[in-house]
């Protein structure tokens, strides 16, 4: 039964949070307004809401429940925490869950120096943080740059310690050995603080003082040092000649957002000043929402910015928000700093919206011809194959054992011709004989199969690596599931040639005698074998690694007194088995459990293995 708009009459007026649902009590999409009974009735008066969305919401709404609140901030807050907990079909529901790159300047350290940090929400280790990058090969870029114009150590703290003589890096003047003491504390400190002013972009400060500290090696008579310097402000000299509008905004950071959107489909991109300079875009993409511009912002920033862990002094956008003063507010009590939340119609700030604006509307294009590509490809699949389903989501299966031991399997995802990560999924095959292939494909499909019916979750297209004997193995699965609504295909090479020493890929299908062979240049075939070696590399590195806690465990049990718990943790403090056995007195027993005893026990294996 649909929802009947009378019943609105009835409804609070003042702020706060609703909530509206299916017939079967599914949240459908989570909303906030000062005034909530004039709110919900836009939804339902024709005419007055002329978003494409809204007819396709309003005609499975069965019922509306609200929340009223205090004021205008605290139903800001409560919607985020319901989206966030329902994850509604018509919200916009941020799924930026990757890690960032930054910069790290160990500024803590006797010794300074720089690292290429990975981390998701708050960075743990302390020191001065530039970024975070979106792009891990900018950061690479970045950090290469500066290694090669600041001669800070590279080494390890630990390698610092035990170093008796200068590495390779000395000789090639990419560090000056603090280690064996080749330079002054002073020294280092001086391109400490140069490393720290290049990233803040006070490029002209830097340039100064390796003029002065130049000219003072020279007058010094210590020439080799003065040409070090002159190499140095040569090399920054380069880079920044060429300075443009991405590297001459105010030394803020600020992030700046444009919105591009036709029909359904959305794309926000995010442009990251950090320091001033340009770093990085980030896209976001989103479809089927209801909400307007300004609601797309309000609950973009809040979801985005709590779940980043990094807010910057400013934040630029296209149209101003009537609630950017609360949403301010908001996250200064989170992250205990000021934001600036602003828009703008001309000037320096404008032209930054502009670029944004561009990246927005290119990107958008690029993501829509990449779609209109993958569709194509996939219906090519479809059509060369006499599939009978649109092969949206493939799942891709193969095995891994050396001399028949340590036998795994993995299946990996690929959803609209684009690999799905999160739905990759691994397997132990404890219960068959050593190298037994076709008992692994048929016990993991089996597995996968069984989950899959009872949780109404299963593949268009099953791509195994392998021939007839693997596509007869996976058909058999299916008929004794009866499942008819999943296609199966096996991809294999044809026997060495000798012609050209080519080996021709084959597609094997049910129904089909002979195998289907595809152009060597064919997109279709180029997908499948990227699906196909994608999963031989995963199951590989699967089998390596569980080789080898396979083997570190074997060797941990052979220690008396060194139980399956004992196992775990010192396997989580130090990582390997050589560690763990050339490890200090002090340092095992500083793991919780580990007594004289057990400390023993391990040198003694130790004096016996060596």
């Amino acid at each position: 039964m649909s929802f009947d708009p009378q019943r609105l009459d009835y409804f609070p007026s003042g702020p706060g949070v609703y909530l509206m649902k299916d017939r079967q009590g599914g949240v459908l999409y989570v909303g906030k307004a000062k005034q909530l009974k004039s709110r919900l009735k836009q939804y339902f008066a024709a005419g007055r809401d002329t978003r494409p969305m809204i007819p396709h919401l309003v005609a499975e709404i069965s019922h509306i429940d609200t929340i009223v609140v205090g004021t205008e901030k605290e139903a800001l807050l409560l919607e985020n925490t319901l989206i966030k907990k329902h994850r509604p079909k018509y919200n916009i529901i941020l799924k930026d869950d990757k890690s960032y790159v930054s910069i790290l300047v160990t500024t803590k350290h006797e010794w300074p120096m720089l690292k290429l940090v990975r981390y998701k929400g708050s960075p743990k280790e302390k020191g001065l943080y530039f970024g975070p990058y979106t792009s891990g090969f900018a950061a690479r870029q970045t950090y290469e740059l500066l290694t090669k114009l600041f001669p800070l150590r590279q080494c390890s703290d630990d390698e610092l310690k035990r170093r008796t003589r200068p590495c390779i890096l000395y000789s090639i003047k990419r560090c000056i050995a603090p280690c064996v003491g080749k330079c002054t504390k002073i020294e280092y400190n001086a391109f400490v603080d140069s490393t720290i002013k290049f990233l803040q972009g006070q490029n002209k400060d830097i340039l100064n003082d390796l003029y002065a500290q130049m000219n003072k090696a020279s007058n010094d008579l210590e020439f080799e040092k003065a040409a070090a310097f002159l190499r140095t402000i040569r090399q920054i000299e380069h880079v920044t000649q060429d300075e443009q509008l991405v590297c001459k905004a105010s030394g803020k950071d600020r992030d700046v957002f444009a919105l591009h959107q036709e029909g359904e489909e959305i794309l926000l991109v995010k442009l990251q000043f950090r320091q001033g300079k340009l770093i990085g875009s980030v896209p976001f993409s989103f479809s089927s929402t209801p909400q307007e511009e300004e609601e797309i912002f309000s609950s973009f920033l809040l979801q985005h910015y709590r779940e980043q862990g990094f807010l910057p002094e400013e934040i630029l956008l296209p149209i101003p928000l009537k609630d950017e003063k609360i949403l301010s507010e908001i996250l200064d009590d989170s992250f205990h700093k000021k934001v600036k939340i602003t828009s703008a119609k001309q000037g320096e700030k404008s032209a930054l919206l502009s670029l944004a604006q561009d990246n927005a509307k290119a990107l958008f294009i690029q993501q829509k011809d990449h779609r209109e590509l993958a569709e194509k490809t996939l219906l090519d699949l479809q059509e060369k194959l006499c599939l009978n389903r649109y092969p949206q989501r493939i799942e891709c299966y193969d095995t891994s054992h050396i001399s028949g031991s340590n036998l795994v399997s993995c299946y990996i995802t690929y959803v609209g011709g684009k690999r799905e990560n999160k739905q990759t999924r691994y397997y132990h095959c404890k219960s068959l004989d050593k190298g037994d292939d076709y008992g692994a494909l048929r016990e993991v499909l089996t597995r996968r199969l069984i989950r899959g019916k009872e949780e109404e979750d299963l593949p268009d297209l099953i791509l195994i690596d392998g021939g007839k004997g693997q596509l007869s193995t996976a058909s058999c699965v299916l008929e004794e599931l009866d499942i008819a609504s999943v296609d199966i295909i096996a991809l294999a090479k044809e026997e060495g040639r000798h012609d050209r020493g080519m080996r021709q890929e084959r597609v094997f299908v049910l129904q089909q005698k002979d195998p289907v062979s595809f152009p060597e240049k064919s997109a279709v075939l180029f997908l499948l074998q990227k699906i196909r070696d994608e999963t031989h590399d995963t199951v590989l590195r699967f089998h390596q690694k569980s080789r080898k806690k396979r083997v570190i465990k074997t060797a941990l049990e052979e220690i008396p007194g060194i139980g399956p718990i004992k196992r775990k943790k010192l396997l989580k403090a130090f990582g390997s088995l050589k560690q763990i056995l050339s490890a200090t007195e002090e340092d095992l027993l500083g793991i919780e459990g580990i007594s004289k005893k057990d400390v023993q026990a391990l040198f003694a294996y130790r004096a016996k293995t060596s």
